[in-house]
């Protein structure tokens, strides 16, 4: 329930109680200090303190650093439920690269390239648009499962696919 009145501005009431709040600050602060034991007075010392702030870290983003990897990435091809094609790292479960979709079109499943002539805006770098161009525009069967197309994608890009348990 909302209160509307024609006067705009704090109430009479706390416009007095922080009026008596700001005239016994001293005895307030005191009888916290002595009800804590002092620990009041040690809790006002720590935030006067200076803390070190950490030089800004131009790898970092909105405080986010990435983290160093002793071990190599181990790579293997995702294929997402919205039919995204995508190079992840097995240990981290990170995208490492984008190379295509699977698109539905008149003649079935077409695996579409990560290229600006297929309307990506980021295409894949040069190196993986050589190894998979022989690829872009076939026509996989909707009855089949992606597994074959998933190593040949990994064959030709020199990783090893998953292991299927």
């Amino acid at each position: 329930m909302y209160i509307i009145t024609k006067k705009d501005g704090p109430r009479k009431e706390d416009v007095a109680a922080k009026q008596m709040i700001e005239q016994n600050w001293g005895t307030i602060d005191r009888l916290a200090n002595q009800i804590s034991g002092g620990r009041w007075q040690d809790i006002k010392q720590a935030r006067a303190a200076k803390t070190s702030v950490a030089e800004y870290d131009r790898r970092s983003f909105i405080g986010y650093a990435s983290m160093e990897r002793a071990a190599p990435a181990r790579p293997y091809i995702r294929i997402s439920l919205n039919n995204r094609i995508v190079v992840v790292d097995e240990d981290t479960n990170r995208q490492l690269l984008f190379l295509g979709d699977i698109r539905h079109r008149p003649q079935g499943r077409v695996f579409c390239l990560a290229t600006r002539a297929n309307g990506f805006f980021d295409p894949a770098p040069d190196e993986v648009l050589e190894a998979l161009a022989g690829l872009d525009g076939c026509v996989l069967s909707e009855d089949e499962l992606d597994e074959p197309f998933k190593q040949e994608l990994a064959a030709r890009l020199g990783f090893a696919a998953p292991q299927v348990l």
